[in-house]
């Protein structure tokens, strides 16, 4: 049976992704800075590439609808505090002298972040299943990201977890087996982190 979009929270959803894929630069860029590890500052550095992009799809979005980009809500501001707070918890771990206790606080706040922003991609993709006037448009900006949001989180979640190992003095995998297998599910993700025996 289908349901009818409520287009008022709609607007707040969209606003609060714009706001995430901001914050989600900054987080970035503050990671980059803390990484220690090659492969994965590489790696962040194609995601905050990647993340511009994917604002600037947002803000494509909001113009073909006829939103305003710089309105704000409650809940947009509470997505903007989330993001300086990350940026600040980066900074501080490099302002603390230990880089590879810096590098996993970055780690962590980029899946923290990423959470997020892979929430608001899944349920804009379920409200352009809905049909509805503004499904093409959502439906032509979900295609365009969902695959990299999802390699995002799942990839920068296998990266805080073996960081944590190693610096708990454990096995760990290095670029981790979510790397390796290319992994762009959450099923995907539990296989690889399964399968890290293997690796090691």
């Amino acid at each position: 049976m289908a349901s009818k979009t409520n287009n008022t929270q709609l607007t707040e959803l969209l606003l609060q992704a714009l706001e995430t894929e901001r914050g989600g630069i900054q987080i970035y860029t503050a990671a980059i800075e803390a990484a220690q590890n090659e492969d994965l500052r590489n790696e962040w550095q194609e995601y905050l590439d990647q993340t511009m992009t994917h604002e600037e799809v947002l803000t494509q979005v909001f113009h073909t609808l006829g939103l305003d980009t710089e309105a704000d809500s409650p809940g947009r501001q509470i997505v903007a505090h989330h993001g300086q707070s990350l940026v600040k918890a980066i900074q501080m771990a490099i302002k603390a002298g230990d880089p590879a206790a810096a590098e996993l606080v970055a780690a962590e706040c980029v899946v923290l972040a990423e959470t997020k922003d892979h929430q608001n991609w899944e349920l804009i993709g379920r409200v352009a299943e809905q049909g509805g006037q503004h499904a093409r448009v959502l439906r032509q900006a979900y295609q365009a990201v969902e695959e990299q949001e999802d390699h995002h989180l799942y990839h920068t979640a296998g990266w805080a977890r073996e960081l944590w190992l190693q610096a708990l003095g454990m096995p760990a995998v290095l670029p981790p087996p979510e790397e390796r297998k290319n992994v762009e599910t959450a099923i995907g993700a539990a296989r690889a982190e399964n399968a890290r025996g293997d690796y090691l």
